[in-house]
């Protein structure tokens, strides 16, 4: 029933020109893409954290914020933000206490079973096929380090312009503080030396 709900507030935001406010064009203003995690304490509070109102910035939002492949979707939206958007910086936003950092694959492929969605037969064709379900499933154990690798592989790829300085943040989920794990400016200065 929460669609119906949904829909009736969206027909009323509508027709009460409700969106006006938040009219913008699709180029960021702020020139920035942002990576971060799903987590929903984060909706409205990461944007207010970082001053950011709609139409500044292009925000990819994962499970833990992380870039699994680096020819997946999350690098392709930043490969597109970056040549076609304008974005001519990227942020890897992770949070403390993300539940990607306690994540339980074995539990996780458990839950499938028994909800009748995986069978044995059909995790062991997986498996002979290459998938590894419990690295795929699998987060990673220090937000800080995940941060990290994050920035290694957008720094390094070879799409990804020399001169777009990547930057690490860790943000609070309940007070918004951001502590930095790279500043991507001083890495810029660093490399150029």
């Amino acid at each position: 029933m929460q669609l119906q709900e949904i829909l009736k507030h969206n027909e009323h935001f509508v027709e009460s020109k409700e969106y006006v406010p938040y009219a913008a064009t699709k180029i960021p203003k702020k020139r920035m893409v942002v990576v971060s995690c799903m987590d929903a304490r984060l909706v409205e509070l990461l944007p207010k954290a970082l001053d950011l109102h709609n139409g500044d910035a292009k925000i990819i939002k994962n499970a833990g914020g992380i870039i699994t492949h680096p020819f997946g979707s999350i690098m392709r939206s930043i490969v597109t933000a970056v040549y076609e958007l304008n974005a001519d910086e990227i942020y890897i936003i992770g949070h403390h206490g993300c539940g990607m950092s306690q994540s339980n694959p074995k539990g996780t492929l458990q839950k499938m079973l028994d909800r009748g969605v995986a069978t044995p037969e059909i995790l062991s064709a997986l498996e002979y096929a290459g998938i590894d379900l419990h690295k795929w499933l699998f987060g990673f154990d220090n937000v800080v380090d995940s941060i990290k690798a994050n920035i290694e592989l957008v720094r390094n790829h070879p799409l990804i312009p020399k001169d777009v300085p990547v930057h690490g943040l860790a943000i609070a989920p309940d007070t918004g503080k951001l502590d930095v794990i790279v500043d991507g400016y001083k890495e810029l200065t660093l490399n150029i030396n």
